[in-house]
């Protein structure tokens, strides 16, 4: 029954998890969003220590269940393992692994590699960004939202499209929105996953990943485990070809519990019912002794170098470190319709509410692209500049920051946008918006007012440029009243269709600020 229960939660847990991608309503979000935050990296991140010490002690416990039952990515490679099983090479489907030593150096260097960008995140958002790149459920969301999601909005058009054309409105039309740097990214890493998994297993896990690696250790120390009686075993080997993380030596009777992810297959196949999930340490051999057996199993649990445990304890100090550092540096820092436009260049990016500014947000984001997908506007989109990529940048192209709305502050699990209300959302001061005056239609005599009429917090006045034309009218910017939701820039009408073709830009943009305040 270990296996059906790893196997229904897990498949529970990856629906749930891909859900908070493709669900625009909220749903999914307001039900179980707390997946998202009780992922390992977003957790420490946010400083999460309720769900810190969770993960940790569920590790310790049961050994590495959070491979096989929370982690989206890990989840994802269990799903090729499987079709590889009922589509693969007739030869290979079944018996196919074998043990290998692990790859020790690697790991460390992987982790020691993780553990100094998540520092060095602290100065330049693009060592966070290649953190992220290696972070399991960022990697899995990117995929999600990249890759799934437009599919499932694809989807979800054509079913609207017949549903319209049957007198039906129960579908709604969404805009499919591709980001194709993202998706680039998202696409390798797909392949990356699906190719090691499909002809290796679990090696991205017991490789590449440093939540794997750090979980690992953990669960060399976890109460119960996998063990293996030999007085019971046969010598038949089938529970080694069997392990998908190939960490079970057959011939030894020995399992690396560093590798092993608790997924219940050894239990499965093996029909002698030698090898068992237990607390027990000391399981006698035939022909050995209780004192020789114990020896045995102690060399099985501390099988890793010394140099192995120094560079654990060198790399669990860089991510003790940085977060020790984050916590020091917490404080950083009805509408008329109007046809898209270019996004200006800013000098200063823009980034949401909650996220206290760039600092705060460059260093603790993993671009997993849950924002993202949660923005009903579509204001966040993915950034494509390398000291930033991937991470969430505002545009106001297609809509503006509605100050009631909070749903990417919602979603972040990683701490990177903090919770905030509508209230202080609507008093928080993001940027500013800058007048091109050779470009205002007010300036320059037409009768407009747009961004004056649109803006939410009244910061925008429409003063005489000339006391000798008093109907010329421009428009004048409070900042100490700005919020900087971008309203006025979305809804000026320059650079749209026949309103000067000369420009592709608003004749008012924001200015974003590095450090947010509240007014």
């Amino acid at each position: 029954m270990l296996k059906k229960i790893r196997i229904i939660l897990g498949v529970i847990s990856i629906l749930a998890v891909t859900l908070l991608f493709l669900d625009l309503s909220g749903t999914a979000r307001d039900c179980w969003g707390w997946l998202a935050r009780i992922q390992f990296i977003p957790a420490l991140l946010s400083m999460n220590l309720l769900a810190v010490v969770f993960l940790l002690a569920l590790t310790l416990l049961f050994g590495r269940v959070y491979c096989s039952v929370i982690c989206p990515l890990g989840i994802y490679q269990d799903v090729v393992i499987r079709l590889h099983s009922w589509f693969g090479p007739r030869k290979k489907r079944k018996n196919r692994f074998s043990y290998t030593p692990a790859w020790r150096r690697t790991r460390i260097a992987v982790l020691a590699g993780f553990s100094l960008m998540l520092v060095l995140g602290l100065t330049t958002a693009v060592a966070a960004v290649f953190a992220g790149l290696l972070e399991p459920y960022s990697a899995y969301g990117r995929i999600a939202s990249q890759i799934f999601a437009p599919l499932y909005d694809w989807t979800n058009n054509q079913l609207a499209e017949w549903s319209v054309a049957h007198d039906n409105y129960m579908f709604s039309p969404v805009a499919i929105a591709v980001s194709v740097p993202v998706l680039a990214v998202a696409a390798l890493t797909a392949v990356v996953v699906t190719v090691m998994a499909w002809r290796g297993g679990r090696d991205y896990c017991n490789i590449i990943c440093p939540v794997g690696t750090v979980l690992g250790y953990m669960s060399r120390y976890s109460l119960l485990r996998p063990m293996i009686d030999t007085s019971r075993c046969n010598g038949c080997r089938k529970c080694e070809r069997n392990c998908k993380a190939k960490c079970i030596n057959g011939k030894e009777h020995k399992i690396d519990h560093s590798r092993c992810v608790a997924c219940m297959d050894c239990l499965d196949n093996c029909s002698t019912g030698a090898v068992r999930y237990t607390w027990k340490r000391n399981m006698p051999a035939k022909g050995d002794s209780p004192a020789k057996q114990s020896e045995s199993n102690q060399n099985t649990d501390n099988g890793a170098s010394g140099v192995s445990r120094r560079a654990f304890l060198l790399t669990g100090g860089f991510v003790a470190g940085s977060l020790a550092v984050k916590a020091a540096v917490e404080g950083d820092g009805a509408l008329a319709a109007v046809r898209q436009k270019k996004a200006p260049l800013r000098k200063t990016p823009l980034v949401p509410p909650g996220s206290l500014g760039l600092l705060h947000l460059g260093s603790h984001c993993t671009a997993c692209q849950l924002c993202i997908r949660a923005c009903p506007e579509g204001v966040l989109r993915p950034s494509t500049s390398l000291d930033s990529f991937m991470q969430p940048r505002m545009e106001f192209t297609d809509a503006y920051c509605r100050p009631e709305c909070t749903a990417c502050s919602s979603v972040c699990p990683a701490g990177a946008i903090l919770p905030l209300d509508t209230a202080t959302k609507a008093s928080t001061k993001i940027g500013r918006a800058v007048v091109d005056i050779t470009l205002c239609i007010s300036a320059n005599g037409q009768k407009c007012g747009n961004c004056s009429r649109q803006c939410p917090s009244g910061a925008i006045m429409m003063v005489p440029v000339d006391a000798d034309k008093p109907d010329v009218l421009m428009p004048v910017v409070s900042d100490e009243i700005c919020i900087g939701c971008g309203a006025c820039e979305y809804n000026c009408p320059v650079g749209t269709a026949g309103i000067i073709k000369s420009s592709e830009h608003s004749a008012i943009h924001v200015e974003g600020i590095e450090i947010h305040r509240e007014l």
